[in-house]
């Protein structure tokens, strides 16, 4: 017994399966990347399965190692820029879930769409419903609604970040009322390269293991907060620079809550400034 293997069919089944994969992936994990570079990841995680078929056919084992070991890693990697460590291990996790979970569904749906030619319409409603699911999950998963994807706006610049809704930020401007969200020196140096902030203010904080410190804010011009599919703007949001590492969960931005229902601080003293 022997079978063809049409490469090219072989390659857009793949492609398509393992963008969709990614696509879902992206939003779980509230990843920055924009959707090219998810096509390419996509592309390249087909491509290698193709070359691995072919090379360990007869290496059932190393093939599975190739498999699951090295692709999915690369295809994580290229097409979302998760960082290696913990993330990427919650991210190849969270990939084999959406695996079983898309690959049910597209078995349900197969039953009433049985001719072969409608692969990419299976494939398209399999996304779908796969995607009101993971809502659900999510629903019932406070953490799971706490990243979001973040664009910031500051001069001629802008950066799309990962951002992490913090209840526990309730950092505030004591001048303004303002609500402070939290983002790292990295990304506050990109947005300024050109423009520099015209205006500093300083904002006392203290957190779990640092009684008290001091952080530099300034006011972006614009933020945009994208959650659940949902786009949220906020003009001008005052945000305060970390002197550290925001986290190891790979966000660039902790959002204040209170921003999300645009309102402000009242009488909430756990954050006072002084401009500069």
């Amino acid at each position: 017994m022997y079978y063809e293997l049409y490469v090219d069919v072989f390659f857009m089944v793949n492609f398509t399966m393992d963008a969709i994969l990614l696509i879902l992936l992206k939003k779980l994990l509230a990843c920055p990347a924009g959707y090219g570079r998810v096509f390419a990841g996509a592309a390249t995680g087909a491509a290698m399965t193709c070359i691995a078929i072919v090379i360990f056919r007869k290496t059932p084992v190393l093939r599975f190692v190739v498999f699951h070991g090295v692709i999915n890693v690369v295809m994580m990697k290229a097409g979302l820029g998760i960082k290696w460590g913990r993330e990427l291990f919650r991210g190849w996790v969270l990939l084999y879930i959406e695996s079983f979970l898309l690959g049910g569904v597209f078995q349900f749906v197969q039953q009433y769409i049985r001719r072969g030619s409608m692969f990419f319409l299976l494939a398209v409603i399999s996304y779908y419903l796969v995607s009101v699911i993971w809502k659900i999950i999510l629903f019932f998963s406070e953490k799971g609604n706490r990243y979001c994807e973040v664009e910031v706006f500051f001069g001629e610049k802008n950066d799309r970040l990962r951002g992490l809704i913090d209840t526990g930020n309730t950092l505030s401007d004591t001048i303004s009322n303002d609500p402070v969200s939290i983002i790292d020196r990295a990304s506050v140096r990109r947005l300024t390269e050109e423009k520099k902030p015209e205006r500093f203010r300083y904002i006392s904080y203290h957190s779990i293991g640092k009684k008290e410190g001091v952080m530099p804010a300034f006011r972006l011009d614009k933020m945009q907060i994208i959650r659940d599919g949902n786009k949220i703007n906020v003009e001008h949001p005052l945000v305060a620079v970390s002197e550290e590492e925001l986290g190891s969960e790979n966000y660039q931005i902790i959002i204040n809550p209170d921003i999300l229902t645009g309102g402000k601080k009242n009488g909430d003293k756990s954050g006072s400034s002084t401009s500069v």
